[in-house]
């Protein structure tokens, strides 16, 4: 059971510990913490086939991680989002998304959050609902079984799709993420849209990330989505949105099915001028930008101490590297990731 750690909950003294700020002025106020790196699935742009996993030594515990996203809150995130690989697959992983919900109750989160494959939902649904959780993402590339078995290599579409209507039933609200993967489901994108406006839910459409080796050609997979959305276009209504749930997708209301359509996009448009995220690994490593190597170590001083201090030190201090940008591109003379880092790692 995860275990509240007195010294670092809020109150009346703590609520006066200086924010974090990058070096371009940006408040960081939202946190991804991948809890685990394992997966149940293989997609093919995140995962290659034979993963080598970490070893689970290399983890941090339940309770370290309750402490790292506790420092991030008294620190200013508001918005804390779990991660994978597949967070659902964490043993006991309720215990950890129990503890952390004492930060909506005291009012120093305002949200909590995840992305999953939705393999396990239908057994943990209703325990996120009751515990604060009010909108989770679904990552979901394809309505074909058949194709959603090869994009996942191992996934059942069956088991994803009764595991989203669980998470409505639930009273969750939903956001469906599909990868525009070129050639694959491009043709799909006008009628998972349709879908799941037609259930009350969002669709974020997001380019392919070249992180990892997965034993598939970047550019083999890379659809621009200045494509999709042209494409789109010339069947739908687009209203531009200024609605924003915190990350970097931007919106638009469809016409014809009154839901929303979210697109990112790291490769043709990048969205760094406003970023207020950072991202941390399920051993404790703070990357201060998904599209760049340079990270910081926040396991050892985590451990070094009970007190607060040399943690808060190394998160200033990795704060104060926070790029501008990132430098995602697909190398496309040589057919290989910007970086060697697969997605599963730190949680797109």
């Amino acid at each position: 059971m995860v275990q509240p750690v007195a010294s670092i909950e809020l109150d009346a003294q703590t609520r006066q510990v200086r924010p974090l700020v990058d070096p371009f002025a940006r408040a960081i106020t939202y946190l991804r913490v991948s809890v685990t790196d394992r997966c149940d699935f293989r997609c093919v742009y995140c995962m290659a086939e034979d993963m080598a996993f970490l070893p689970k030594a290399d983890l941090l515990t339940l309770e370290e991680l309750d402490r790292l996203c506790s420092a991030f809150v008294r620190r200013g995130v508001r918005k804390l989002r779990l991660t994978g690989g597949e967070p659902l697959v964490r043993r006991s992983i309720m215990t950890l998304v129990a503890s952390l919900s004492r930060h909506l109750a005291s009012g120093a989160l305002d949200e909590l959050t995840l992305t999953t494959n939705g393999s396990q939902l239908s057994k943990y649904a209703a325990e996120l609902k009751a515990n604060g959780v009010e909108r989770i993402n679904v990552s979901l590339d394809t309505l074909d079984p058949d194709k959603f078995r090869a994009i996942t290599r191992w996934g059942e579409l069956g088991k994803v799709r009764s595991g989203i209507d669980a998470a409505l039933a639930a009273g969750l609200r939903v956001k469906i993420n599909t990868v525009a993967l070129k050639d694959v489901n491009d043709d799909e994108i006008a009628g998972l849209m349709e879908w799941a406006h037609g259930h009350g839910m969002d669709l974020t459409v997001i380019e392919v990330m070249p992180l990892g080796e997965v034993g598939a050609a970047r550019l083999d997979q890379y659809l621009p989505l200045s494509i999709v959305r042209a494409r789109l276009g010339e069947r739908y209504a687009l209203e531009d949105l200024d609605y924003r749930t915190g990350g970097p997708a931007r919106y638009v209301r469809v016409k014809e099915t009154g839901g929303r359509l979210g697109f990112i996009t790291p490769m043709t448009h990048n969205f760094c001028e406003s970023c207020n995220r950072v991202r941390i690994t399920c051993t404790g490593t703070l990357y201060m930008c998904l599209g760049q190597e340079d990270a910081a170590d926040l396991r050892a001083p985590l451990r070094a101490s009970e007190a607060n201090d040399l943690l808060d030190a190394a998160i200033d201090e990795a704060i104060s590297r926070k790029p501008k940008g990132h430098d995602f591109v697909i190398d496309r003379r040589h057919r290989r990731p910007s970086l060697a880092r697969h997605m599963s790692v730190t949680g797109g």
